[in-house]
């Protein structure tokens, strides 16, 4: 078979190609003429054009009309008196079906050419348990996520990614390695309900909130890092009117978001503002104790579920005899629960409490549908005259790459807002809470637009946040949205409850 890769047939002289202009005056042509013309369209050869014009000089004696080649014009018409035999050319060999065209680069694991440059093989090993966690603190990761057949994951800055140089974890590793370091109690609690949680210390600054469960009957875990140092919700970005909370003589205040919003941060931000300001009782019920508060102005006590009390209800039963002034639950569950932490926030105690919920109404939306039609009633009455705020929070990337920041949404109750609980208009709060402005609260779409013009984050990734898109937009452009224009009616008209805030309507 004839190879019709087109190649250059171009004389070489002493190892070096000359000029084209030169090829054609070996060949008796001027570059300038009209006979170079054609030459010129025809510098690309294919060889089986070659095989054609060898074979007519060998059987012709001179170089054959390029009108009459199988493959078109391939050489120049030359006089009738030019020598039978053609100039000196130098011709590359035919290639065997075997031999590469080019020799090729190294190519890298990835599949792309790498010009060379051979990047050596990184090393793997296998983590211990200890050495991941470890990992996690020292890359300020959130979360590491352990499963069979897979590398250690840290979550960092909201990210997953593998632990560099880290082996897949196979399933003897991953139980031996999850499994030591649980007790008697936790292993039968784990094996019995294949779930489990609980807070493992790694050292004296390190500790962990720690999930087991199982996965296609396999066990698998999730640590969350626990800081060890309280900060301050204003080194949170916590809005200041958030702090107030923590001076209330009672009632009930819910910090809310989807998991790994920072809810518990910020409850312990405000059990330590207790602390440090109050003499009172504290109580807290934990699944597990995440932050250690020490005694200050308050002594504190923590129960942990399953170390110190068997439930949240079970706890919450008896934690009025314990005559305790400020009450934090760490996740309201179920309907027992919710109904103790009313009656406590109703008998004269500051409870702390939390939800997975999004914003300030589907909050209090929750909190009413827990029960059941004929006490809901009952219990919009409760709540109308207990709740006292709502924060619901998340957590944005940076603008600059490092770190999350908090976006929050803030309700603090007015006897308006109490109203409207009261009267199931809660499809009006978020115009009641754009309107409230003086009082410390705002919407979620109002704080992600204050953060964005901050330059704190970006504005992609705050419309991922963003409730209500149209209106996050308006904020961002400062084009009045729907909710605002019926935020400034309300504000404009209605019934006055005797309240600073009814009062700056008139």
């Amino acid at each position: 078979m004839v190879d019709e890769r087109p190649i250059y047939e171009i004389p070489v002289v002493d190892g070096e190609a000359p000029s084209f202009d030169e090829i054609l005056r070996t060949q008796g042509v001027d570059s300038g003429s009209d006979a170079a013309a054609p030459t010129r369209g025809e510098r690309f050869r294919s060889r089986r054009e070659l095989a054609a014009e060898r074979e007519a000089q060998a059987t012709f004696g001179v170089p054959l009309d390029g009108a009459n080649t199988p493959g078109g014009p391939t050489a120049l018409n030359m006089p009738a008196s030019a020598p039978t035999e053609p100039p000196a050319v130098s011709v590359a060999p035919p290639m065997s079906a075997t031999e590469p065209a080019t020799t090729p680069y190294p190519v890298s694991r990835a599949g792309t050419p790498s010009y060379g440059l051979v990047s050596a093989p990184v090393e793997t090993r296998n983590f211990t348990l200890d050495e991941a966690l470890r990992e996690v603190v020292r890359l300020g990761a959130s979360d590491l996520h352990l499963t069979a057949d897979a590398p250690p994951m840290l979550r960092i800055n909201g990210g997953l990614q593998p632990i560099e140089g880290a082996r897949p974890w196979s399933v003897p590793t991953i139980t031996r390695e999850l499994r030591q370091i649980l007790n008697e109690r936790q292993s039968a609690l784990f094996n019995d309900t294949l779930e489990l949680d609980f807070a493992h210390p790694l050292d004296e600054s390190s500790r962990f909130r720690v999930n087991y469960y199982q996965q296609r009957g396999l066990i698998g875990a999730a640590f969350r890092l626990i800081p060890t140092e309280i900060k301050s919700l204003r080194d949170l970005g916590v809005p200041e009117s958030v702090e107030r909370f923590s001076t209330l003589p009672r009632g009930l205040v819910l910090v809310t978001g989807p998991t790994g919003s920072g809810k518990s941060t910020t409850l312990a931000g405000l059990i330590d503002l207790v602390n440090k300001q109050r003499a009172d009782h504290i109580v807290t019920v934990e699944d597990p104790i995440e932050f250690m508060h020490r005694n200050q102005k308050s002594i504190v006590n923590q129960r942990e579920v399953g170390e110190d009390t068997h439930s949240f209800a079970n706890a919450l039963k008896h934690v009025l005899r314990q005559d305790p002034d400020v009450i934090l639950i760490g996740e309201m569950r179920d309907l027992e629960t919710i109904s103790v932490a009313l009656t406590a926030a109703e008998t004269g105690h500051l409870v702390f409490a939390t939800l997975h919920t999004q914003d300030a109404a589907q909050t209090i939306d929750r909190v009413i549908d827990v029960f059941p039609p004929h006490q809901q009633g009952q219990v919009r009455t409760q709540l109308a005259a207990t709740l006292q705020g709502v924060v619901c929070q998340t957590l944005v990337p940076r603008a600059s790459g490092k770190g999350r920041a908090v976006a929050t949404e803030v309700l603090v109750m007015t006897p308006a807002l109490s109203n409207l609980i009261r009267e199931g208009k809660t499809h009006q709060i978020l115009s009641s809470m754009q309107a409230g402005k003086d009082l410390g609260m705002h919407t979620m779409d109002q704080h992600l637009a204050q953060l964005v013009n901050a330059g704190t984050i970006t504005v992609k990734d705050a419309e991922k946040k963003a409730h209500d898109q149209a209106g996050f937009r308006s904020l961002l452009y400062g084009a009045p949205s729907p909710t605002e224009d019926k935020a400034r009616a309300l504000q404009a008209s209605g019934p006055s409850f005797g309240d600073s805030y009814s009062e700056r309507r008139r």
